[in-house]
């Protein structure tokens, strides 16, 4: 099983940045997909990066690409968001999330195909 708790959310004004960081604990790490979520209440759980343990690949929401940039450190079993130029659209809870098998890239966005998450971290944008 995987623990994942996300940290780094805060208020920041709009075209600030914050770095969201989540660790994964448990008894295996190997296979596993990193995703990040996002949502605001009433809406569905939206997708914004993922990245593959074991390809170095990412992959970004519309929406953020260009702005965010999701990495990983393996020797901490961590994961980051790193949020640029952001803006009030991006005030939510933010969700990390692990997906256990190969990597099919439709997937990816699908929250529903995730295996386990963490409890979220709110990121609130002034404007």
């Amino acid at each position: 099983q995987v623990q994942l708790v996300e940290s780094g959310g805060g208020l920041v004004q709009a075209g600030g940045s914050l770095r969201l960081s989540c660790a994964a604990s448990g008894r295996t790490f190997s296979g596993y997909i990193m995703g990040w979520f996002r949502q605001v209440a009433g809406k569905e759980r939206e997708f914004v990066a993922a990245i593959s343990w074991s390809g170095n690949s990412t992959y970004y929401a519309d929406s953020v690409k260009g702005r965010f940039t999701i990495s990983r450190d393996n020797s901490k079993n961590t994961v980051y968001l790193q949020m640029n130029s952001l803006k009030p659209e991006d005030t939510a809870v933010y969700y990390c999330a692990g997906r256990f098998g190969p990597l099919i890239v439709p997937l990816l966005r699908r929250a529903d195909e995730y295996d386990y998450w963490g409890q979220g971290t709110q990121v609130t944008v002034s404007s």
